[in-house]
């Protein structure tokens, strides 16, 4: 068995490419165009003149939409690949986008790739991998959290149309969306996971009614893209059902599971950037008679920071490639790991370069605030953290048996009694020999 921690040089070429390439080209429109929803403003002249000759460039290096497979014009590459690449795109709120690969569109895309007609591709997913349009993922509830159980809003047939109602909650970039990927329970007298669907609904459908939009932290109220909608008596064409009637929930993991472990990888980036500043911060930094990076209290935090890091990264690249291999058991539970483990190194890295930065680290003139302000919201996003810590346990828990008799199965006293009957005759000649 061989283990290799090497990327081979053809690919190590595109990832220094591309690392230039954000630093230099995309990491600027952060600063110029700053917002959660600016990158997906998809109609403003302003951007989409500086970001369409970058995504034209992406695409002639053969780094645009990688995640798709060829014939949909990606490079169909596995997600250890994609964890590099990811990695490199974490830093830029805007170089997903350049690069073709923005969430929650990546995950929409996918699931109609799989899942949707061909009517449906070449309505929905055409544009959506083109950068033409952006797409919202509706899924979520007031009333229901974590809990899918909890989930009222229905769809059901009049005549050849779905008529959706009910209310959803947080659906992010909806308010800026061509269309929304909707689940609702289409037969309440099973199980939700046989009972929900999933429907594609334009965002001009008439009855869809936006009770207000949700902002990101420091975001004023009132403001922001996260939608929180009434779908009032919402009318589709039966053609719009994405999949079979109670497939909501297959659909759905296909695209969860690579959300997750994509917000893992683009934690790695944002992280190591918080590592950066902290490092510049202890080397640049003089105070009470020496450099920060001196002072004992400091190098404890970067050792601890580079430590945690190191281990998140390797934890991620293993994930995908558990994932690249197939076992879909095994990376359920690593996916799951990825997430736990994604808020937990957020929140203590970048809380350290906050701190070693001081009141400059606290203040706006700094990024790391509004970094460390995604901690709490990474172990929420796609489910909360308590609910893949249940995932982790129950899956490790498969590859266990409990002890047969009432003793554990290392209690000592019987396993010495063995170990004494196992070498009877060594101990005995040595006892005759004495």
């Amino acid at each position: 068995m061989a283990w290799d921690f090497a990327t081979e040089p053809e690919f190590q070429d595109k990832l220094d490419w591309m690392d230039e390439f954000v630093r230099e080209e995309v990491e600027p429109l952060d600063l110029a165009f700053p917002g959660s929803g600016a990158p997906f403003e998809t109609k403003n002249e302003k951007t989409n003149a500086l970001i369409k000759p970058l995504q034209k460039i992406v695409q002639e290096q053969e780094l645009w939409a990688c995640h798709m497979g060829p014939e949909l014009g990606g490079r169909g590459y596995g997600q250890l690949k994609l964890a590099l690449m990811n990695e490199i795109l974490g830093r830029s709120s805007w170089a997903p986008r350049v690069f073709g690969c923005q969430a929650p569109d990546t995950g929409n895309a996918e699931i109609i790739a799989h899942y949707g007609s061909e009517a449906q591709k070449k309505k929905y997913l055409e544009p959506l991998l083109k950068s033409e349009i952006v797409s919202s993922y509706s899924m979520t509830e007031p009333q229901a959290g974590s809990d899918p159980k909890e989930f009222k809003c229905a769809a059901f047939k009049s005549g050849d149309e779905w008529v959706i109602q009910g209310e959803k909650w947080y659906s992010s970039n909806a308010t800026l969306a061509e269309f929304l990927v909707v689940m609702a329970i289409t037969d309440f007298d099973v199980p939700i996971h046989q009972g929900a669907s999933m429907f594609l609904v334009p965002t001009d459908t008439p009855g869809i009614e936006f009770i207000r939009n949700v902002g990101m932290p420091g975001e004023p109220i009132g403001e922001g893209h996260h939608g929180y909608i009434h779908y009032n008596d919402v009318r589709v064409p039966e053609e719009n059902l994405l999949g079979s009637p109670g497939e909501a929930f297959s659909i759905a993991q296909t695209r969860l599971g690579g959300g997750r472990v994509h917000h893992a990888m683009r934690t790695v980036g944002q992280v190591k950037h918080a590592f950066d500043m902290m490092c510049e911060r202890a080397l640049s930094r003089f105070t009470q008679g020496s450099i920060l990076a001196k002072k004992q209290s400091v190098q404890n935090m970067i050792a601890d920071s580079y430590i945690e890091l190191e281990q998140f990264r390797l934890l991620v690249l293993k994930t995908a490639w558990v994932i690249d291999q197939g076992d879909k058991d095994l990376a359920r539970t690593h996916v799951a790991m990825v997430k736990v483990q994604t808020p937990k190194v957020m929140q203590d890295i970048v809380g350290r370069a906050l701190h070693v930065h001081g009141s400059l680290g606290c203040s706006n003139e700094m990024p790391l605030a509004n970094m460390w302000m995604q901690a709490p919201i990474m172990g929420i996003v796609d489910g909360p953290s308590e609910v893949h810590r249940v995932t982790i346990a129950r899956q490790v828990l498969k590859s266990y048996q409990p002890s047969e008799g009432l003793w554990p199965s290392k209690h000592l006293p019987p396993r010495v009694q063995a170990a004494k009957e196992k070498f009877a005759a060594i101990l005995e000649l040595e006892v005759g020999n004495l």
